[in-house]
This record gives C-alpha cells, structure tokens and sequence, in this order.
C-alpha cells in the first residue's frame, strides 16, 4: 500500500534517479545519522513504517530534501493509511453482518497468508525480529472493543511479513526468536477465528502455530499454543478431543509455574466437566487455583498470552456451569464482571449466557430463556456468530416449551 505522493514513493524516485541500491542508501543514512539497515529503507519505500521524526535529519541530508518535504510526504501517507482503515472498517462491518446472517465467511488475504507462513517455514536470510515481537505486542492485548473482523483485517499485512521473514530466515541461530514471535502471531490468528466461528481455519491456523512453536523450543508457548487450541473443541461441541489437547498443553508446560500452565489446567477442566468427570474437573480446577497463586508478573498480564484473575473466573464459570454447581458458578460469574473492562462486548455476553444456563439447571427455564434473548436483543449484530451463537445454541437445546420458542425466536431474528 504505497501513497501517491507520499513518503515511499518519494524516497524510492529519489534514490532511483541516484542510482543507489538499498543496501547503499542504508549505508548512507548510517554514516550520517544512527545504525540504518538496509530493510528499513525498504519499509519505507513499501509504506510497512513510515519513518519516524528522528530519521528526518538523515533523511534531508541523504536525499538531498527539505525536511518540510518529507514531512508532508509522511503525512500524505498518513492520511492515505487513515483513510484505507476507514474504508476496511465499513468493509469488515458488513462483512461481520453476514457472518451473522450466513456464518463465518472468509476475509479477504487472510487463507493466503496463511499457506504464505506454512510454506516458509523452511526459509533464507536475516529477518527483524524485534518487529514481530512489536507485532506479538501491539495484537496480543485482546478487541479493546473492536469485532474480531476488524481486529483481524488490522492484522493481515503483517501476515503477509511475517511469511517473508520465515522464507528469507533459514539458519537455527537466527530463527529461534522468529519463531517464537511467528507462534505467538498465528496463534492471536487462530483465537480470531475461533471467536467468528471459522472452526476449520482456526485449526489450521492452530497447527501453523503448534509447528513453530515447537521448532522453537519453547515449552510455554507450545503449551500456550496447545491450550488455545483445545479451546476449539471445547466450544465446539468435541469435549474428548479439548480434553486430549489440554493434556497435552499441560505436559508441554512442565514444572514451571506459567499462565500457560494456568491456562492449561483451567481449560482441562472445562473439557472434563463437559464430558461429566466431576472428580477429574474438580482437581484441574483445584491445581488451576494452586498454579494462580504462584504467578505474577507478565504471566498474569490481561492480554491473550496472559492467565490473569478476570480470565481465570470466565474459565471457572464455565466449569462450574457444565459441573451443575450453579452456586459456584454464579460467584465466579460476578467476579469475573468486577473485573472485566467495559468495552468487553464478547466477554460480558458469554458470562450472561453462563448466567441463564444456571438459571436453566436451577428449573427457571423461562427466566433462562428471557435473559439469553435479551442479551441476543442487545448484542451489535458483528458479534452475532461465532462463539456467542454457538453458546445460545447450546442452551437453546437445552431448552422446551414455549422457554424454547422464546429463545429461538430472538436468535432467528438476528
């Protein structure tokens, strides 16, 4: 996405007409001002960074520009990025209306950058990692509010990286940080798809994700990788499978204390519960509270990669939920939203759900029904598939009698 008159193609025409490589202009730029490698003068040029105020003074003497020029230049740019933003999120609002009429649809470059990263994962050349770090960072930290679509078309350009990083990254030294990012970065992926309802892509993004993180080596992310993925099954209708990759998650993670390993055994016991092991549920979620208690930190972070207390009460209140121990259930239930932000559309809808399935197994069915509708009636119709309509349908099923027909007419109607 290269601006018409803005900062790349202004910086490319001019190292053009020099005659100057890239690997030259860099060397240019670093005799002049700070350390300049060669794939940032490609990134600007390509529009993937706009160079920051503290290149400007390189940049005029190099270029041979007045800095009232680059700075226009940057902010054409700019503005041309606003711009395609707005233009994707009205795109990505409609499509999230579809998905909600129809189910989850694909969105555009996203398959591509998948089979991109999959098929790099042998690849050549040095790559900047402390960039897809940033990329890990800046994604990881959950919507803020914004629908699993938009959060998603932010993400597909630094997909789209990230497979020519891999490709150009082909020594072991070099990719161990890569890696790691790669697996944290496609996992965030795979959580999105999950969350629309696109099951079978959130598996294969998930199986992206599981190979790099073991040609990584590292045993919390593999285990973050392996916890996320169990979650699929589980809400999907396949208890057995979640409960054989949540094992899995929690072998992976060893001895160590991590919120992974939280994760882990807290999504263990959702898994149990679902399949009716009330022994084996209730001592997964006995070492998850053992493994709370000795976390802080970053692991405790409220991000995706994170297991802190909000978290850890949401995972509760489902395993209680399916345990029938509404008692419990409805206590993790409040802490949970005491400790939810508001913008938490998803997370505050799947805790009412939570709610009216207890009330279902307290005998209130009409009750149940009406507070499952009315959350429906208030949910934006982008957050009307995926995960929130698999887990109404779930207790619509549980439902009879003019209960169900309450229910079922309030999730026909969206």
């Amino acid at each position: 996405m290269v601006t018409p008159g803005g900062i790349g193609q202004l910086l490319r025409t001019v190292r053009e007409r020099a005659g100057r490589s890239r690997r030259e202009q860099a060397a240019r730029l670093t005799a002049v001002g700070r350390h300049c490698p060669e794939e940032n003068v490609k990134r600007w040029e390509q529009e993937m960074r706009l160079p920051s105020p503290v290149w400007y003074p390189a940049i005029v003497s190099v270029y041979g520009l007045g800095e009232e020029q680059v700075r226009g230049a940057v902010a054409a740019s700019r503005r041309y990025r606003k711009q395609k933003e707005r233009e994707d999120v009205e795109r990505r609002k409609f499509l999230g209306g579809a998905a909600a009429t129809v189910g989850a649809v694909a969105l555009p470059g996203i398959a591509q950058a998948r089979e991109h990263i999959d098929s790099a994962l042998v690849g050549a050349n040095e790559a900047d990692v402390a960039y897809f770090e940033s990329v890990f960072e800046r994604h990881r930290g959950g919507y803020a509010g914004r629908t699993p679509d938009v959060v998603l078309g932010l993400m597909e350009q630094d997909l789209e990286e990230l497979g020519g990083a891999l490709r150009r990254t082909r020594h072991a030294g070099d990719r161990g940080d890569l890696v790691r990012a790669a697996a944290g970065i496609t996992g965030l992926v795979a959580i999105i798809q999950h969350d629309r309802g696109d099951r079978a892509d959130s598996h294969r993004w998930f199986a992206i994700a599981e190979k790099v993180a073991r040609e990584s080596g590292d045993r919390r992310t593999l285990s973050w990788v392996l916890a996320r993925r169990a979650m699929v099954p589980l809400n999907y209708g396949a208890p057995r499978q979640a409960a054989e990759y949540a094992q899995a998650a929690r072998q992976a993670a060893g001895r160590a204390p991590t919120g992974a390993a939280a994760l882990a055994s807290a999504v263990q016991a959702r898994a149990l519960a679902a399949l009716g092991d009330d022994v084996g549920a209730r001592q997964a979620i006995a070492s998850t509270e053992a493994l709370l208690q000795r976390i802080d930190g970053d692991e405790t972070a409220d991000t995706w990669f994170g297991y802190p207390g909000q978290k850890h009460h949401v995972h509760l209140s489902q395993a209680y939920t399916l345990l029938g121990d509404t008692k419990a259930a409805y206590r993790h239930q409040d802490a949970a939203l005491a400790l939810t932000r508001s913008p938490s559309v998803m997370t505050r809808a799947l805790l009412a759900l939570d709610t009216a399935a207890c009330l279902h197994i307290d005998g209130n069915h009409h009750e149940a029904a009406a507070m499952a509708a009315g959350v429906w009636d208030r949910l934006p119709v982008e957050h009307r598939s995926g995960l929130v309509r698999a887990r109404a349908t779930v207790l619509l099923d549980h439902l009879d009698g003019t209960a169900h027909d309450h229910l079922r007419e309030a999730l026909a109607a969206g």
